[in-house]
């Protein structure tokens, strides 16, 4: 591959998209396979219509390195699918089809992804009547034949106060012999919303993508728009983020490890662990009134500070949930009857982690060390950790082994910030975005590396924003995790994951 049919990055990295090549498609689709065959890895993968067509654009991340890898090339109408090789790119390629009409020739399993109407006065390859939004999860779906195997149907209505999905289970006996998810029943077009902007209310949605992740999409949007318009962030703003950040990290680990002890009938972490998140989350709210930390982070500043007497309360409270936390966690991870339960439940290998592109928890407990902290810090002030935390065993109890080493290290890391905020201001003023330009925003949410993309027309304004939240990778993990388990087992290893289904469906 030459330099000139790849351009190299950083994250928050701004391109000229006349510096960018717009290959033919059997160069771009030689490039990609040839970057991921050496140990690169498909962040991000979106279209943007122009005159000629649909451009489509590759955005590949080398972790180690620190880099990001962008490719560009146009197509019409149909082009050969890449998923056969590279099975990272199956939902991306199946999004393109659904938003702009065109078709990926021998996609292995091509059906829509959101279902809503094509974004583009284009015919609906599946034949459906233009401007008929479709009805979520009517689709084929995948069947296992023969003698005594079954077919059970959960979702998209659950009991409980959850959002809806579907799961539909091919099972003989108690045996799962695959599982595929549908979901879409929310889609909320954020992305076409936010063309044209920033708009007063960008700030607002990209708060919403994943409600619980609000403190991630919302630093990744920030850092997108700071680096369009030429603007750092002071330290102190950037340490506060950071500390807001592993507090969004702690309340949601905490309260999954209770899910996790909730599922296996292991009442005492449950039950404490409950009342834990809601001690990490009411800390959100002193930091800025919101317990999900909305308000708080705004592109080239953060709307509250931190004085002394907060910094010293915060210090205080922290130790003391350390060490309740410690013991609520421990209590469940030396119990043996709920080990019992977790060890060997729900395993996913690291080559068929590495080869669907699992992103956080769920990759880190395959043995991959891939976090944006780690590899792909952001600005002056990055909150790297010090060692990568990775587990082997890619099954339930890595996963929770995960959650538990990273709210140990999260205290560490949030007690060093305050301990070491800097001083100054908390705003830097913006300039206007660059035109005609690409820039790639990556940030470590607590469930996985948080990607967004945009690119601005000549005028400066946003084109094409493009979000990946870490659950659009890891919703297959979920489906490949249950191959061989018993059904029983679906939701330990779905707690296990604990992923969005507002973020995946956007």
């Amino acid at each position: 591959m030459t330099a000139s049919q790849l351009v190299r990055s950083r994250n928050g990295g701004v391109v000229s998209l006349d510096k960018l090549p717009q290959l033919d498609y059997t160069q771009f689709s030689e490039s990609l396979l040839a970057e991921v065959a050496t140990d690169a890895r498909v962040a991000s993968y979106f279209g943007r219509p122009v005159e000629n067509g649909l451009e489509i654009y590759a955005i590949l991340v080398r972790d180690w390195e620190g880099e990001v890898e962008l490719l560009r090339t146009c197509v019409n109408g149909s082009f050969p699918s890449l998923t056969p090789q590279c099975p990272q790119l199956h939902l991306f390629e199946r999004e393109l089809a659904e938003q702009y009409g065109v078709r990926p020739e021998d996609h292995p399993w091509l059906k829509p992804v959101r279902f809503h109407a094509p974004w583009i006065d284009a015919t609906d390859i599946w034949g459906r009547p233009k401007g008929v939004h479709p009805v979520p999860g009517d689709m084929e779906f995948y069947r296992v034949e023969g003698e005594e195997v079954h077919e059970v149907a959960v979702g998209p209505v659950h009991a409980g106060v959850i959002e809806p999905g579907h799961f539909r289970f091919q099972c003989h006996g108690e045996e799962v012999m695959h599982l595929e998810i549908s979901l879409g029943y929310q889609h909320r077009n954020i992305e076409q919303m936010l063309i044209g902007g920033p708009h007063p209310t960008s700030i607002y949605q990209l708060e919403t993508v994943a409600g619980d992740t609000t403190i991630g999409h919302v630093t990744a949007y920030c850092q997108l728009i700071e680096s369009l318009a030429g603007t750092v962030a002071p330290l102190r703003a950037q340490a506060i983020r950071a500390i807001a950040l592993e507090l969004e990290r702690l309340a949601n680990h905490v309260g999954d490890i209770g899910a996790l002890a909730g599922d296996v009938g292991f009442l005492p972490t449950a039950s404490f662990c409950g009342r834990l998140r809601g001690d990490y989350l009411n800390l959100m709210a002193e930091l800025c009134g919101s317990r999900f930390g909305r308000g708080l982070v705004r592109p080239g500043n953060v709307q509250f500070d931190l004085d002394a007497s907060l910094v010293e309360a915060l210090i205080k409270r922290l130790a003391i949930l350390e060490t309740e936390t410690r013991g609520a966690i421990e209590l469940c991870f030396d119990s043996p009857s709920v080990l019992a339960r977790f060890e060997g439940t729900g395993t996913i290998a690291t080559d068929d982690a590495e080869a669907l592109g699992l992103v956080g928890v769920a990759a880190r407990a395959c043995g991959l060390v891939r976090d944006a902290r780690l590899h792909h810090a952001f600005g002056s002030c990055g909150n790297n950790i010090d060692t990568p935390i990775i587990e082997i065993d890619g099954d339930v109890f890595a996963r929770g082994n995960i959650r538990r080493r990273e709210i140990y290290a999260s205290h560490k890391l949030i007690h060093r910030s305050l301990k070491r905020l800097a001083a100054g201001e908390i705003d830097s003023p913006l300039g206007a975005l660059a035109p005609d330009s690409l820039v790639v925003s990556l940030c470590e949410g607590w469930r996985g590396e948080v990607v967004h993309a945009a690119i601005t027309n000549a005028t400066g304004q946003i084109d094409r924003y493009k979000i990946v939240d870490p659950s659009f990778h890891n919703w297959s993990g979920l489906a490949l995790s249950l191959r061989g388990q018993q059904i029983s087992d679906f939701p330990l290893c779905n707690k296990s994951f604990n992923l969005s289904y507002c973020g995946f469906d956007l």
